[in-house]
C-alpha cells in the first residue's frame, strides 16, 4: 500500500502515522492483553475518587470519618491562589499553553538527561492521569510490562493518551482542581484540604505563600520532604519552590528573599481526621450500616457519604463528662476496696491461682516468647516481670510508670468499664451512646456487644407477665422464704431457695408495686412460680430482649446475660404504650452531591396491652415513691422540680460483679451498666458495689445535668396519662412506718433542709427514714 507513494519522505511519514494509529488502537483495546488497562471514555467522564465518608450527629456536628484515603475534595474557588501558583511554577510552568503533553518540555527534559541532569517532563495533566487511574499499578500492566524498558514506554504512552482525553473533557481549572484533590501529602492526608488541615489546621483557601510552597514542595517526595519527620529537608525544598515562583513571575526577588527566611510554622492541633475505629460511636455506626452497605453495594470508606446519626452531640457530651467523672470515683473506690490484696477471686472468695499467668498465655506475645526461649516458660515470665518505663491509661490521663508487662496487665484488668445508652422511647432515636471508658484500650462495646447478667433490672418482665396473667399492681404477696422444686433440662430434680438481698424476710404482706419497688427476690420468685417461668421469658422477648434466655425459676431475678441496648429497648416498650420500637442510630445518608440515598425510621409493633404497659410505668415509679424503693437514692440529686416523675430499676448480679440502672422519664429511657470486663474482679459488698452505688449515680448526674438544658427536649414533668381506661386496681398506698428523724443528727438535718429547698411543698411532719441504720444514704419523702 505504501509503495504506491513515490515520495520517499512522504511514504515514511505515512508509515509512521499509520504505525502510531495502529499502536494507539492496540494500546487502547489492550490487544491480546499485551498493554494492560487504559481509561475508557466513561472513566474520563466519571473519574473515581476514594473519598472519605463523614459521620454527623443529628445537630450536624462532625464526629468522625471513614476512609482508606483521608480525602475531602474542595472546589477551585476554595483553593488559595498561592497553591495554584506554586504548583504551576514548580511542576508545569507551561500548564496553560499545552494540551496535556508539553512537547517543549519533553525535548528539554531529553536534552537535560543526555547532559547528565535528569529532569522530569510530566505535565500536571499527565500526573493527574497517573494519580486518577493508577496507570503504574500492576492492574494496569499487560504482558509487555515484563520486558525491561518496555513497561515504562507503554505506561508513558498511556499517560499521554489519557492526558489528551482529560484536556478534551475538562477545563484547565477543573484539571488543576482534580489534581490537588488527588495527590498524597503523607501522614494519611490525601488531597489539599486534608493536607492543609493536617499541617496548618486551616482550610486550603486560607493558605499563605510559605504554607503553599511547603505543601507543593512535598509532592517531589512526601517522605524525604515531610515537615514533621524531616523539617530541615522540608525547609530547603520549600525555598526551592519559592525560587520557582519567583522565576515564574509570581513573586518578586524581595518577596522571595523575605519568605525564604521564615520558619515552617506548622500547626498540628487539628484533631478532626479520625478513622472509624477511634471511638465506640463511630464503630457502632459502622456496624449499624454493615447490612445496608452490603445490600446497596456501597463502600462507606470510599464513597464520600454524609451519614447523619440520631445522636445529640450536646447530650452525648454531657454523658461523656458525667461518665468520666463518676467512673474515676468508682475506680478509686474499687482500688481502695482491695488495697494490697489480690482482687481476682472465685465464688468462695479465694484468690484464683495463676490468674495473671493464664491471661498472659492468651496474649499474642506469648507464643512469640515461647519460641524465643525454646519453650521454657519460666524464661518467658522472667522477661515479662522485668520492669521498664511505659505509659498506662488512667483517669488523670496517660501516666508514666515503671511497670513490668505483668504489672501493666494487672492495671488494665482492674479497670472498671461501663456502657450507657439513652433513647427517645417514642421514635426510637438513640441520643447517647457510650460503649466504654476508652476505645483505644478496650475495643469491646458495652452497649450492644457485651452481655452481662441483668440482675434485678430483669424483674419488671416477671411483673409484666403477672399483669398479663390477670394480676393487678395491688395484688398481695408475703415476703417470706420460698422453696421451689423443679426438674432441669437434664431431667434432674433441683430445689431453689432464693434469698433477699439483705438475707432477711419481713413476713409482711405487700402489693406487687411495693414488692417490685423494694426488689424482693422472695416475691418475684413466688410470682414466677405462679405464672410459669416460660411466661417471663415470653414477656422479655416481646418487649425487645433478643439474647437467648434460659427458662429457669431464677429467670425473673436476672440470671441471663443481656446487653444495655436490649434493656433500654425493652423498657422503652413500657413508655411507648406497649409498642416495641426498634432503636435507630442513623437517620439519613447523603451522597457526595447532597442527594438523599436513604432515610431510616424506627419500626414499631404493638406487643403489650396499653393498659398493662401504663401500669408497668406506674410500678416502675414505685421504686422512687414506695417505702424502701431501690431508686430512692435519686433524691440526692436535683431531679424532682415541678412534680417531676422518674421510674427505674436497679440491678446487681451475684458477688457485685455487675451494677445496673435503667431509668425512665416522660422524654427519655436510659440505661447504665458498670463492672470489670474480668468478672472475677469486683466489689466486696452492697455498700460499695450494688447498682444503686455504681450505675444509678451515673444516671442521676446525667439527668441532673440534662435538666439544666431544657432546649434539648428533656424537661421536668409527669409521666403521660394512659390513653386507655385502666380497669385494674392500682391505687393501693403502702403502709408507712413513721420514724421521726434525729434532729440532733447533723447529716439528717442537712439532707432534710436540702430536700425542702428543692421541694418547697415538702411536709414538715411526715418524712420517713426507711432504714434508720442507713439514714445518711436513704431518705424517702411522702408527697
Amino acid at each position: 500500500m505504501f509503495r504506491r507513494v513515490k515520495n520517499k519522505f512522504l511514504r515514511y511519514l505515512l508509515l509512521l502515522i499509520y504505525s502510531v494509529v495502529l499502536f494507539t488502537c492496540a494500546v487502547q483495546l489492550n490487544f491480546l492483553g499485551l498493554f494492560g488497562y487504559s481509561p475508557t471514555k466513561r472513566d474520563i467522564v466519571m473519574p473515581t475518587l476514594n473519598v472519605a465518608s463523614e459521620v454527623y450527629t443529628a445537630d450536624s456536628v462532625l464526629i468522625g470519618r471513614y476512609f482508606e484515603e483521608d480525602r475531602d475534595p474542595v472546589p477551585y474557588d476554595s483553593i488559595s491562589s498561592h497553591i495554584r501558583e506554586a504548583l504551576i511554577a514548580t511542576e508545569d510552568v507551561r500548564f496553560y499553553e499545552h494540551s496535556g503533553v508539553d512537547l517543549m518540555g519533553l525535548i528539554s527534559g531529553a536534552v537535560s538527561t543526555i547532559k547528565g541532569d535528569p529532569r522530569g517532563a510530566s505535565t500536571i495533566t499527565q500526573q493527574l492521569a497517573k494519580n486518577l487511574y493508577r496507570t503504574r499499578y500492576s492492574h494496569s500492566q499487560g504482558y509487555l510490562s515484563r520486558i525491561p524498558g518496555i513497561r515504562i514506554l507503554v505506561t508513558k504512552y498511556k499517560e499521554w493518551m489519557t492526558a489528551f482525553k482529560l484536556e478534551s473533557k475538562y477545563s484547565k481549572n477543573e484539571i488543576i482542581t482534580m489534581y490537588l484533590n488527588t495527590v498524597s501529602f503523607s501522614n494519611n492526608a490525601y488531597g489539599i484540604k486534608s493536607a492543609s488541615l493536617r499541617y496548618f489546621n486551616k482550610m486550603p483557601s486560607a493558605l499563605d505563600v510559605n504554607e503553599s510552597a511547603l505543601l507543593i514542595g512535598m509532592l517531589k517526595g512526601t517522605t524525604i520532604y515531610n515537615p514533621i519527620r524531616n523539617p530541615k529537608n522540608a525547609f530547603q525544598r520549600r525555598n526551592v519552590v519559592l525560587g520557582q515562583m519567583q522565576k515564574a513571575g509570581y513573586l518578586s526577588k524581595e518577596e522571595m528573599a523575605a519568605f525564604a527566611t521564615d520558619s515552617l510554622k506548622l500547626n498540628l492541633d487539628y484533631q478532626g481526621t479520625k478513622d472509624a475505629s477511634d471511638s465506640y460511636l463511630r464503630t457502632a455506626v459502622e456496624r449499624w450500616l454493615d447490612k445496608w452497605s452490603q445490600d446497596n453495594e456501597i463502600d462507606i470508606y470510599k464513597s464520600g457519604l454524609k451519614i447523619y446519626t440520631t445522636i445529640d452531640s450536646r447530650m452525648q457530651k454531657i454523658a461523656e463528662e458525667v461518665v468520666a467523672r463518676k467512673m474515676e470515683d468508682l475506680q478509686r473506690r474499687l482500688k481502695n476496696t482491695w488495697g494490697s490484696e489480690e482482687p481476682w477471686r472465685d465464688k468462695e472468695g479465694k484468690v484464683i491461682p495463676d490468674f495473671l499467668e493464664n491471661h498472659v498465655r492468651k496474649l499474642p506475645v506469648y507464643p512469640v516468647l515461647m519460641k524465643k526461649y525454646n519453650g521454657v516458660e519460666d524464661s518467658v515470665f522472667a522477661e515479662l516481670r522485668v520492669k521498664k518505663e511505659m505509659e498506662v491509661f488512667t483517669w488523670d490521663g496517660m501516666e508514666k510508670v515503671n511497670y513490668s508487662t505483668m504489672d501493666s496487665l494487672k492495671h488494665y484488668l482492674m479497670m472498671l468499664n461501663t456502657g450507657m445508652m439513652a433513647m427517645d422511647p417514642y421514635n426510637g432515636e438513640i441520643k447517647v451512646w457510650i460503649g466504654g471508658i476508652n476505645h483505644h484500650y478496650y475495643k469491646f462495646d458495652h452497649v450492644n456487644q457485651a452481655k452481662r447478667q441483668a440482675g434485678s433490672t430483669f424483674k419488671p418482665f416477671a411483673y409484666l407477665a403477672a399483669l398479663e396473667s390477670g394480676m393487678s399492681p395491688c395484688d398481695k404477696y408475703v415476703d417470706k422464704p420460698v422453696r421451689i422444686e423443679f426438674v432441669n433440662k437434664k431431667g434432674e430434680h433441683e430445689v431453689w431457695e432464693p434469698k433477699n438481698a439483705d438475707w432477711t424476710f419481713s413476713y409482711r404482706e405487700m402489693s406487687l408495686r411495693w414488692a417490685m419497688a423494694r426488689s424482693l427476690n422472695s416475691v418475684t420468685a413466688q410470682i414466677t412460680e405462679a405464672i410459669g417461668w416460660d411466661k417471663v421469658v415470653d414477656a422479655a422477648y416481646k418487649c425487645g430482649i433478643d439474647s437467648k434466655l434460659e427458662s429457669v425459676p431464677s429467670v425473673g431475678l436476672g440470671s441471663n446475660d443481656v446487653s444495655v441496648f436490649e434493656m433500654v429497648k425493652a423498657y422503652g416498650t413500657f413508655m411507648n404504650q406497649g409498642k416495641r420500637i426498634e432503636p435507630i442510630l442513623v437517620s439519613k445518608i447523603l451522597d457526595m452531591e447532597g442527594n438523599v440515598l436513604a432515610e431510616f425510621k424506627a419500626e414499631e409493633k404493638q406487643v403489650v396491652d396499653p393498659e398493662n404497659a401504663w401500669l408497668m410505668t406506674y410500678m416502675l415509679r414505685g421504686t422512687v415513691e414506695e417505702p424502701g424503693g431501690t431508686s430512692q437514692a435519686l433524691w440526692e440529686w436535683d431531679l424532682f422540680k415541678g412534680g417531676n416523675e422518674i421510674g427505674g430499676k436497679t440491678g446487681t448480679s451475684s458477688d457485685y460483679v455487675d451494677g445496673w440502672y435503667i431509668g425512665l422519664t416522660k422524654d427519655l429511657v436510659a440505661g447504665v451498666w458498670v463492672g470489670c470486663d474480668e468478672q472475677s474482679i469486683h466489689f466486696k459488698n452492697s455498700a460499695t458495689g450494688e447498682g444503686s452505688k455504681t450505675a444509678l449515680p451515673i444516671y442521676a448526674l446525667f439527668m441532673e445535668e440534662l435538666y439544666k438544658h431544657p432546649e434539648l427536649g428533656v424537661t421536668f414533668g409527669k409521666f403521660p396519662e394512659s390513653t386507655v381506661e385502666i380497669r385494674k386496681n392500682y391505687k393501693c398506698p403502702s403502709p408507712r412506718i413513721e420514724v421521726q428523724p434525729d434532729t440532733t443528727n447533723v447529716m439528717d438535718g442537712i439532707r432534710l433542709d436540702s430536700l425542702r429547698q428543692r421541694l418547697p411543698g415538702l411536709p414538715q411532719v411526715r418524712p420517713v427514714i426507711v432504714n434508720p441504720e442507713q439514714s445518711e444514704e436513704k431518705i424517702e419523702v411522702l408527697l
